[in-house]
């Protein structure tokens, strides 16, 4: 077994492309020639360094509420929906 060194940016390249892209480990291991466990252990550490940020609790919070407004919002037409229809009579 070798102990390549990988470059931060085909780090970050790949990581982007399984994470934001869906591709496979598999086709992302053979494309750029990559032991079988870097990717896992690659992903395994930016996990860690995301759980351990700052700003993840603040980006986990703001998504709740994100997705609590997405919810009021969607709650909120249907009612306009329905008291539209119920003007029109």
């Amino acid at each position: 077994m070798t102990n390549n060194r990988y470059e931060p940016e085909l780090k970050q390249k790949v990581l982007r492309l399984y994470l934001e892209e869906g591709r496979t480990k598999k086709s992302l291991t053979e494309e750029y020639n990559l032991g079988q466990g870097t990717l896992t252990y690659w992903l395994q550490q930016y996990r860690k360094e995301c759980d351990n940020s700052p700003t993840k609790r603040e980006e986990s919070d703001s998504y709740e509420v994100a997705k609590k407004l997405r919810k009021e919002i969607e709650e909120l037409k249907k009612e306009n929906d329905f008291l539209k229809k119920a003007a029109a009579f």
